[in-house]
């Protein structure tokens, strides 16, 4: 046992290594060189600005981090960190959201994934009801690819519709503008509750000097255009004129000085350390993604004094306890667990189970933290004819209408419909976060590969044209290599899946600020549709 633990250990850590690295490449684009030349013009790297912006000694919770890698579009494979820096940090004691362009990434060039990073940002805002701080220094939409960044919903014109609706909900839309926005991207700074500039550095327009040129035939500098001076001054599109970086940042931390307290909607305890410690998570899950791991052990690494308050712990054994239901706290706020357990196949028992444990946090107005390490339900006739179907809808159902925050913590397999069941992307959880143990997709890769086998083998043979051995194996191995790799948590954060990929040790961290954040909000009524017991 103590061999296994090691290895466990050993195998994550390295695992984690590699999760640096990526983090890295993303945090760094263009390396000392970009800083450099940000200096010269007296700018600092995105990050220093925003450590500068948030609460001295106070932490940024950074999201997606490693979005925008191997995303294949034109002339540009990688768009490291999807070119925007957003997170959760403190001003004067309040969460807020800060949206930052990072000019490093290709000038702050909108993407699409730039533009689902800067949403998905904007949607926790206004579901949790923060103000938003937004950095602004873009070269706007990414033109090679103006079909998919500049007329739809969720294209470029949504960032600034969201910014009018949380405006009227009386959520702060501050915009520090640090650089150029032109054309769609000058309404970040126009569309702004109060918007800062900074001397001879910032401009907004809606044509640069060159199209004014070729419109009208007025020659102008883009400082008499649209500069600081210019729109605190005379168009009045801005409101407050700075000198320089630095002064910028204390004007934006004026400015939300005078915001109400926050209040938490849930009552809190007072903290305890779990007695076990959060590094034991590392040893406690199997190195091999699909074999089955002890879901209470793992809540005695993340709970308050590691105690979990079970919900029909003896129902069923066997069948109702590869999911485990009950209360922990996190940092004195308690939440409602549904956690895979064992192998995680979700029998009738189990969901029958975890949908009545979803309805009664929801009455409780608890919130419920998803912990998803299930491959799928179980099929076959016998779970068939009990009515898998109609129990896995009865759960799927449950997570939708809960109007309880929701969060998703993914630490094995995330597969079929047990995804939706255990409060996937699809349904919308307040957060959603990654381990390097997490495997999302439709099946795993060696389902995939058996199932794609035996439909391309049946092909094969009604053409007269049977495939051979060395084909089958080629074959089956190539469509493992595909659903595993499009399972694997990089693919997954490349294309916004999830919020973060979480190392084990910062999972307690974690969960504990996205409870703190989620419940910024009073809680509405239960109302659940047609269950089907």
């Amino acid at each position: 046992m103590a061999d296994a633990r090691t290895e466990n250990r050993l195998f994550w850590e390295e695992e984690e290594r590699k999760l640096e690295e990526r983090v890295e490449m993303a945090m760094w684009p263009g390396g000392q060189s970009a800083v450099d030349r940000l200096a010269t013009q007296g700018k600092k790297p995105v990050r220093e600005l925003v450590g500068n912006l948030i609460d001295e000694g106070s932490e940024f919770y950074e999201l997606s981090r490693i979005a925008g890698f191997g995303m294949g579009y034109p002339d540009v494979d990688d768009v490291p960190c999807g070119g925007i820096v957003t997170g959760l940090g403190k001003i004067h004691g309040r969460w807020t959201m800060v949206l930052a362009n990072d000019s490093r990434v290709k000038a702050g060039t909108y993407f699409p994934i730039t533009l689902k990073k800067h949403m998905r940002a904007q949607a926790i805002a206004e579901r949790c009801g923060l103000n938003c701080v937004y950095i602004a220094d873009s070269g706007g939409a990414y033109l090679p690819m103006q079909a998919e960044v500049f007329p739809d919903d969720q294209h470029f014109g949504s960032m600034f519709y969201n910014m009018a609706r949380m405006s009227a909900m009386g959520l702060k839309q501050i915009t520090l503008s640090t650089g150029g926005n032109t054309a769609g991207g000058a309404y970040i700074v126009f569309m702004a509750c109060q918007a800062v500039m900074i001397d001879k550095m910032a401009y907004s327009f809606l044509g640069g000097p060159p199209l004014v040129k070729a419109a009208t035939g007025e020659i102008i500098s883009a400082e008499d255009l649209g500069g600081a001076r210019v729109h605190t001054q005379i168009s009045g599109g801005a409101d407050h004129f700075c000198r320089n970086q630095d002064e910028a940042v204390a004007r934006v931390r004026e400015i939300l000085s005078m915001e109400p307290p926050q209040q938490l909607f849930s009552h809190r305890y007072p903290e305890e350390p779990p007695k076990a410690p959060p590094e034991s998570i590392y040893e406690l899950l199997p190195a091999k993604i699909h074999q089955g791991i002890n879901s209470r052990e793992f809540l005695k690494a993340i709970a308050d004094d590691s105690f979990f308050s079970e919900y029909k712990k003896h129902y069923a054994p066997g069948r109702g306890d590869n999911i485990i239901t009950g209360k922990i706290r996190i940092k004195g706020i308690p939440v409602g667990v549904v956690a895979a357990n064992g192998v995680g196949i979700i029998f009738v028992e189990a969901a029958r189970k975890a949908t009545e444990w979803i309805v009664r946090c929801s009455q409780e107005k608890v919130p419920l933290l998803f912990i998803q390490s299930s491959p799928g339900y179980m099929v076959g006739s016998e779970s068939e004819h009990i009515g898998i179907g109609k129990y896995g809808a009865d759960m799927v159902r449950a997570v939708s209408c809960a109007q309880v925050p929701r969060i998703q913590l993914v630490i094995g397999p995330d597969n079929g419909a047990a995804n939706y069941g255990m409060c996937g992307r699809a349904y919308r959880p307040h957060f959603l976060f990654h381990t390097m143990r997490a495997r999302t997709s439709v099946m795993s890769g060696r389902s995939a590969g058996e199932v794609l086998l035996s439909i391309e083998e049946r092909k094969r043979a009604q053409s007269g044209n049977p495939m051979s051995p060395e084909e089958l194996q080629a074959f089956r191995q190539q469509m493992i290599d595909k659903y595993d790799g499009e399972a694997h948590p990089f693919y997954c954060a490349a294309r916004l899946l999830n919020d973060r990929v979480l190392k084990f040790r910062e999972i307690r961290d974690w969960l504990a600020m996205a409870l703190e954040v989620s419940l910024l909000k009073p809680i509405g009524e239960p109302a659940f549709g047609n269950l089907r017991f």
